[in-house]
């Protein structure tokens, strides 16, 4: 397997904390952002610090001429793909199901699901041995809320990611006699931004007391099992979810 990785959106959060960890482990990664061009830089400029390779790719990729564009980039600069992290992913504020607007739904689904497909078409094409490729590995970053359903906060969010759980499974077994590997990891409260994306600055601290390990989850934490599930220390992992969320 080669080790270029893909994280899509990996200027921040958990995207950041994976970009970094695999760098430490060898990876050459490419670093997927939308509007954070300064924070991506950031993040790759540590890994050149540190003797590590990094590309920084704009592109939205919930447009797929700008996923496919992306992915060309990748086999020119850096050489042929060895693992995907579709991490890339939005929330909204907090609402009902019935106060939902068409708007809302498109960019949602759009982002979290389609341009989790496009990545992953993209990445098949290009390791898996039907093709000529290598093999690999595809990490889908889902979310507890795929099985707790977010009742009067975001629905929408946890169905877009309950539709990447299928997504992981049904790949998972199309390409398993390619080479790929199709995992996903399903974290829970983690002290990110996007809770203030979302327009709850302070969900952590309303969410944390039902916790049963007491806390919430740091990006590393979850960066630590993603980077697990790139590397050939997973061999035979395939169609697998691992709940990173203390236990709720």
């Amino acid at each position: 397997m080669n080790k270029v990785a893909l994280i899509t959106g990996g200027s921040r959060g958990i995207g950041a904390a994976t970009a970094l960890l695999a760098a430490s482990q060898g990876w050459t990664v490419a670093i997927n952002y939308l509007r954070h061009a300064h924070a991506a830089e950031a993040i790759a400029q540590k890994i050149r610090d540190a003797g590590g390779v990094a590309l920084t790719i704009q592109a939205d990729v919930s447009v797929e001429a700008d996923v496919i564009t992306m992915f060309e980039t990748i086999d020119h600069e850096l050489g042929p793909l060895g693992a995907l992290v579709n991490n890339a992913g939005v929330v909204d504020h907090a609402s009902r199901v019935d106060q939902m607007l068409g708007e809302r739904l498109r960019r949602m689904f759009s982002i979290n699901v389609l341009g989790s497909f496009y990545c992953a078409r993209e990445a098949v094409r290009r390791m898996s041995t039907r093709y000529g490729g290598a093999g690999g590995s595809i990490v889908n970053v889902s979310s507890a809320a795929a099985r707790l359903g977010s009742p009067h906060e975001y629905v929408d969010y946890a169905a877009s990611k309950g539709a990447l759980d299928v997504l992981t499974i049904g790949l998972a077994k199309e390409v398993a006699g390619e080479g790929i590997r199709v995992n996903s990891v399903r974290p829970g409260v983690i002290d990110t931004e996007i809770h203030a994306s979302g327009g709850r600055p302070n969900r952590l601290d309303e969410i944390t007391p039902g916790v049963p390990m007491g806390r919430g989850g740091t990006p590393e934490e979850v960066a630590q099992s993603i980077v697990w599930l790139m590397s050939d220390a997973s061999p035979f992992t395939t169609m697998s979810f691992l709940e990173i969320s203390g236990g709720r």
